[in-house]
């Protein structure tokens, strides 16, 4: 490439970037659809740092269990508020650890996201915005062997659609 079309190109990139009219507002804690191609991707207030979901997708299960633990109620009732407060679809993925037959694991995994999605419709939030799915030991949280890793595994993904 020649150094006009260089210099051609640098000087066009500076002068659309100098008449820019974007002003951000710094004041603004929502965070807005982001657009690419005909696809938008959805506010999540799991990846957020303001949101007081942050990080707070996960509920754990004792081993062969399915039943919420009633410590989990303040982070269904906060999903639950956010849920009913907007439209937002969320997807629950039960997990299981690797012991068990990858069927019985895959209707463990089944289990635990309609028991999550049960205690969501019991504080109000309507059926249509959650979908419950079963990965039973394929999305593994951690690959380890041992109690330790097992216990990270037995677990149901609130997904933020």
């Amino acid at each position: 490439m020649s150094i006009i079309k260089k210099t051609f190109l640098v000087f066009v990139t500076c002068y659309l970037a100098a008449c820019s009219s974007t002003k951000l507002d710094e004041k603004t804690d929502n965070v807005a659809p982001l657009t690419v191609g005909s696809q938008s991707a959805k506010y999540d207030p799991i990846s957020d740092p303001k949101s007081p979901l942050y990080q707070k997708g996960s509920i754990y299960f004792d081993f062969d269990e399915y039943t919420v633990k009633s410590s989990y109620q303040p982070l269904l009732k906060a999903n639950a508020d956010y849920l009913k407060s907007n439209q937002s679809r969320i997807v629950i993925e039960g997990n299981t650890d690797d012991r068990g037959t990858s069927e019985y694991n895959l209707a463990l995994g089944q289990r635990r996201s309609e028991a999550v999605k049960r205690a969501l419709i019991a504080l109000g939030v309507n059926s249509n915005q959650i979908e419950a799915v079963s990965f039973g030991e394929e999305k593994p949280k951690n690959t380890g062997t041992g109690e330790k890793a097992w216990q990270e595994n037995r677990r149901a993904d609130i997904v933020y659609r």
